[in-house]
């Protein structure tokens, strides 16, 4: 197939890493079967990505990274944006970047394919927008399980059922969270305390919820949706999203996908936005068969270093070996406090660093348990590896 012919997908990830990792995979696997991609990061991240990675985001073949603004404020700093002022930013700023871009792409380069359609993260879906202006369709592509979906699908009937928000602190503690919510098809036994930990907040207005809640109303108006998950695993919770929803590819797990893409210089792209440590799987050599606990709480979380302490005595007490990445900006507005005396007594066990290649580390046969936070957890990439998962819900 000649260049100009071949079909042309615009994707575009929510700007936090564990959106992007996955719809790179999902980028890849286009380019794996003849599509021309452009790939859109923020002015930002894409930055960020040249100081950590030595200018390595050059386009290749058939694949291109372009960029459009956030709306926040430049910055020098390489830690994460402010997650509630990033979604709020990204609703009332993108549109008009990203429909230049594409506008830009149908006309000023003649070089390259036509857009064909977009795969646009469900958490910009103002790229409905722009997809019905150039005529191309436009499919919702999500990381998470077809379970949380559904569950951030019915965000709106939380509200409108007056569960949420909640109408005091107390409701987090005192068994409120165990109310049963069974109305939700396709997901049984589910409680409030199920639900992604954005309900937790007793603010009507709170910015995670309500930008969430407005992305989900306009799933149904995608062209298709994306899932990484795959049918025999949510058969019954997907049969109940046809009727709803358009249609639904399941392409799950993404690394076992990407595994049989041969090996190009697309395939070797990473967008990592922390300086991974070599010394992670060095470390890991010569542990003995599934003796690690493996903690890495994602991109997004923070925490407080009361909470950061909790969890350190928690794995000290453990007495199992343990990787725990510790971002640089893991710390709410701080900087990681771990107590000498905790250091000292998991010197010759534990292993702390800053980023690693998670797929990589959770394929090492060393590694017996993922402890993680459940909001970024990917539970197909954990199957792919074969590993425990125990999940922890910060709030």
């Amino acid at each position: 197939m000649d260049t100009i012919s071949k079909p042309h997908a615009v994707c575009i990830p929510f700007p936090a890493q564990g959106h992007m990792t996955p719809m790179l995979s999902m980028a890849k696997l286009l380019h794996s079967s003849g599509f021309h991609i452009t790939f859109v990061n923020t002015e930002f991240n894409h930055h960020r990505l040249l100081r950590l990675h030595d200018n390595d985001l050059a386009s290749f073949p058939g694949f291109q990274f372009m960029t459009i603004p956030d709306g926040l404020p430049d910055s020098d700093d390489m830690s994460t944006r402010h997650l509630p002022s990033l979604c709020q930013s990204t609703i009332e700023n993108c549109l008009p970047h990203f429909r230049r871009l594409l506008y830009s792409l149908q006309s000023s380069y003649p070089e390259i394919p036509k857009v064909t359609c977009i795969i646009s993260d469900a958490s910009m879906s103002f790229s409905l927008d722009v997809a019905k202006e150039i005529g191309v369709p436009c499919a919702f592509f999500r990381f998470c399980s077809a379970c949380a979906f559904m569950a951030y699908l019915h965000f709106r009937e939380l509200l409108e059922k007056g569960l949420f928000p909640l109408r005091d602190a107390a409701q987090l503690h005192n068994g409120y969270l165990d109310t049963a919510v069974d109305w939700i098809p396709g997901l049984k036994h589910l409680r409030l305390k199920d639900f992604p930990s954005f309900n937790r907040t007793t603010d009507k207005n709170d910015i995670m919820f309500n930008v969430l809640m407005s992305h989900m109303d306009r799933a149904p108006m995608a062209s298709a949706i994306i899932l990484n998950t795959f049918d025999e695993l949510e058969q019954e919770v997907l049969a109940t999203m046809v009727p709803i929803l358009p249609p639904i590819y399941t392409i799950g797990p993404l690394p076992m996908l990407l595994e049989q893409v041969p090996t190009t210089p697309v395939k070797s792209l990473s967008l990592n936005l922390w300086k991974e440590q070599p010394d992670c799987l060095e470390w890991l050599e010569g542990k003995k068969l599934q003796s690690v606990v493996y903690v890495n709480f994602g991109s997004l979380t923070t925490v407080t270093n009361e909470q950061l302490t909790e969890f350190a005595w928690g794995l000290a007490n453990s007495k199992y070996a343990f990787m725990w990445i510790i971002r640089p900006d893991l710390v709410k507005g701080d900087s990681a406090k771990l107590p000498a005396e905790f250091l000292e007594a998991t010197k010759d066990r534990g292993l702390i660093a800053s980023w690693c290649k998670q797929e990589t580390v959770l394929r090492h046969p060393a590694i017996g348990v993922f402890l993680t936070q459940w909001v970024e957890f990917d539970i197909g990439e954990c199957m792919w590896c074969c590993t425990d998962v125990v999940l922890a819900i910060l709030c």
